[in-house]
């Protein structure tokens, strides 16, 4: 019975399913690659036979009730445990691990039966390319998350930093009344452009090649933690100030005196924060590594982001949809200004990772690539 270790998923291969793993080179040995027999095991007491969990890699010539055995002392240091098999006295171990996996091909129907999951090839490096797969999928689920959370909190907190700092910036009528800093319609037309295409797109962002190379995620981990909260709580806030600075550097009054109108303003500010969001769905693609690393791996998000700069192009120079959304045209030096200050999001960011992996010393970050499998 051989151990290897995938991710935090700990597989148990007994007999020949063992032999065939150690052949292949599948995953990577326990610690000092020891092994142990049945009879050696019935002689240890239940100290001893925790401590064996640990440091053995290989149980020779065991009975069903060793495997059970073994199954149990895992979970009870609790790691997640697959036992793989093909007999009819592998079953029992394969119903008490946490995923029991029955070979397709030469195991017996009892244990396919037992099993939660049936390996149809009977090859055990396709359960390093289902792990890879489900490591894949998890790190799009968090791209995506990250992505639309900071994004929509960059939308909160312009709409609510605009109101409450209205006076200070300059968002306010000749009554002294406070104007929005942006109108409903162009909120769900950002909401339409940034965080359909973009965020859809995040979800065929191929696996980094060093998503095998990662530590194991500890037990109940979140998918939302806070270290993710923190960023989208600051890049949505980097988002806010840089859309509202952009409102006071057109207005006439606040802080910097300007000389266009409200709607100019309002324009302004309505690109930057779209314009921020793009910058922001490269920026997104990693909590740790940089956006430039990698930077056109996926085609789909390139082809989502232009899209959606075209529509907004649209949308501040074809009349009818000036109408609608309460916009302007921009000048060629306004749409470089916007540009600009919307990049900030990602400097911002980028600095951000780097401040975070300094402490460990990872001045080498691992890539976004995927690797040549």
């Amino acid at each position: 019975m051989k151990l290897q270790r995938f991710g935090q998923v700990l597989i148990h291969a007994c007999g020949k399913d063992a032999t065939r793993l150690a052949a292949q080179g599948v995953g990577g040995e326990r610690e000092d690659g020891s092994a142990l027999s049945g009879l050696e095991l019935d002689a240890l007491d239940e100290a001893a036979f925790a401590e064996a969990m640990r440091t053995t890699s290989v149980f020779a010539r065991v009975s069903p009730t060793h495997k059970l055995r073994i199954v149990g002392a895992l979970q009870a240091r609790r790691e997640i445990v697959a036992m793989t098999g093909d007999g009819v006295n592998d079953a029992p171990a394969l119903q008490a691990a946490d995923i029991g996996v029955a070979m397709g091909r030469t195991g017996t129907e009892v244990t396919k039966e037992a099993a939660r999951m049936i390996l149809a090839d009977d090859n055990f490096a396709t359960l390093i390319a289902a792990v890879r797969e489900g490591r894949g999928t998890f790190d799009s689920i968090r791209k995506f998350l990250r992505y639309l959370l900071s994004s929509s909190m960059g939308e909160v907190l312009t709409v609510f930093l605009g109101v409450v700092g209205a006076r200070l910036i300059g968002l306010t009528d000749a009554g002294g009344a406070v104007e929005l800093p942006l109108l409903a319609t162009q909120i769900l037309w950002i909401n339409l452009v940034t965080d359909s295409g973009p965020a859809l797109a995040m979800g065929a962002e191929p696996p980094g090649d060093d998503v095998m190379a990662r530590p194991p995620r500890r037990l109940g981990e979140r998918v939302i933690d806070a270290r993710m909260w923190s960023g989208v709580m600051q890049i949505g806030l980097a988002m806010a100030l840089l859309t509202l600075l952009t409102m006071d550097l057109c207005l006439p009054g606040g802080l910097i005196a300007g000389t266009q109108d409200l709607a100019t303003a309002r324009t302004a500010g309505f690109t930057v924060l779209v314009l921020a969001q793009l910058f922001n769905c490269v920026n997104a693609r990693s909590e740790t590594v940089s956006a430039f690393s990698h930077l056109f791996v996926n085609r789909w998000l390139w082809g989502a982001v232009a899209l959606a700069l075209l529509l907004q192009i649209a949308v501040l120079h074809l009349a009818w949809l000036q109408l609608a959304f309460g916009t302007l045209a921009l000048t060629a030096g306004q749409w470089l200004l916007c540009a600009a200050l919307a990049s900030g999001v990602l400097w911002y960011s980028e600095l951000r990772k780097a401040v975070g992996r300094w402490p460990t010393g990872r001045i080498r970050t691992p890539s976004l690539c995927p690797s040549a499998t």
